[in-house]
């Protein structure tokens, strides 16, 4: 992994690529951002750039041995640390390394779903047990077998319980030339044991206009397609990716149709409507959700008099410009609430159809007897 093929985060790149080249280079280090952010992706880079053997001023070389091994994930003084399904208590990390490096290899923008989804764990719970970290404490004992650094990678530490404490000494005091990177995404659930004992570097979320540049000139898809999936994985890239993979629906459309069949309150026209909605599968119905709720922000931020901070594309710009002369702040946020407790649902395998027929009738309700005049 080179820093040329992350997407965006230009300004944390040349951070880390200064410490490298200033020799500045923390032992322990936090990279905290949400999911789909490349902060993981970032990590590999960064240790990838730390063990070239002919690094460039802004990126590794990509062609020594050391960064082959790099890009294979197969390089002796790299190790990974991550929460997996134990099935035995003596279970270890090691013990999906191939399918660990199989699911990054493929997408290095993974999500714990993604992860989840690739050991057919299912609905298991996930940890990192105190065999785990009784491993990583031997794995950092050891010296570099061929790099000038070790590098261990720990990928969302918040998965480490009070059992995490076992790892502080070898965290605070470790071997010569030994880099310890956590990947979180959640500060709160981290061990503050831990917390306290690593430099943090903060990893925003993708902006829109980068995620939709990236699947044009990457993905080869057109610009409407580009420009609503960006505004649907609110600065994801796995978010992203996982829209990619479902057929495209048209939400904005489905959307505003939904709106309009309840605002007309058009119970004839809707009840066929709200049959076709319970037949698009799990994951396009928790899209349109996501999508309601992205667009209904939206309008509140209109109806808030904040038109600078608005996203949206010309076309829904427009559509969300004549819908906010119909409903008020008050009636845009009880419409998100009902979206969003409707996508917890589907979650959980709710009944589709009847689902979308209460969230339908609790919206004919608000826009047809609470709406305040404007």
């Amino acid at each position: 992994m080179q820093f040329k093929d992350i997407v965006g985060q230009e300004a944390i790149k040349q951070r880390l690529i200064n410490s490298v080249n200033e020799n500045r280079v923390s032992h322990a280090q936090l990279f905290l951002g949400p999911a789909g952010s490349g902060s993981l992706a970032l990590a590999v880079a960064y240790g990838q750039y730390l063990s070239c053997l002919d690094k460039g001023v802004n990126d590794s070389c990509g062609i020594c041995s050391s960064c082959r091994k790099y890009q294979k994930l197969v390089h002796p003084d790299l190790h990974f640390s991550y929460p997996f399904f134990a099935k035995h208590k003596e279970d270890t990390a090691i013990t999906f390394i191939e399918q660990w490096r199989e699911a990054f290899i493929e997408n290095p923008y993974l999500s714990l779903d993604n992860w989840r989804n690739t050991l057919d764990a299912e609905n298991k719970q996930a940890n990192i047990n105190i065999a785990e970290c009784h491993q990583i404490i031997k794995k950092l004992s050891l010296k570099q077998f061929e790099s000038t650094y070790k590098v261990l990678i720990l990928w969302l530490p918040e998965f480490l319980d009070k059992q995490g404490n076992a790892l502080l000494k070898i965290i605070e005091e470790p071997q010569p030339n030994t880099l310890f990177i956590l990947v979180a995404e959640n500060q709160d659930q981290i061990l503050n044991t831990i917390l306290s004992r690593t430099q943090l570097i903060k990893v925003p979320a993708l902006g829109y206009q980068e995620i939709k540049e990236y699947l044009i000139e990457k993905q080869q898809q057109t610009e409407s397609v580009a420009a609503e999936i960006a505004y649907l994985s609110n600065g994801s890239l796995s978010q992203a990716f996982s829209l990619l993979q479902h057929e495209n629906k048209g939400y904005h459309q489905l959307f505003v149709q939904w709106l309009r069949l309840c605002f007309g309150n058009k119970g004839e026209e809707l009840i066929p409507f709200v049959d076709q909605l319970g037949k698009f599968g799990r994951e396009n119905q928790k899209n349109l959700m996501r999508y309601g709720v992205n667009f209904m922000r939206e309008c509140c931020l209109l109806l808030s008099g904040v038109d600078g901070l608005v996203h949206l594309p010309p076309q829904e710009l427009e559509t969300a410009q004549k819908m906010t002369k119909v409903f008020n702040l008050d009636a845009a946020n009880f419409i998100i609430i009902e979206l969003e407790k409707a996508h917890y649902h589907i979650e959980r395998n709710a009944n589709p159809k009847i689902l979308f027929l209460d969230v339908s009738l609790q919206i004919i309700k608000v826009l047809n007897y609470k709406t305040i005049s404007q």
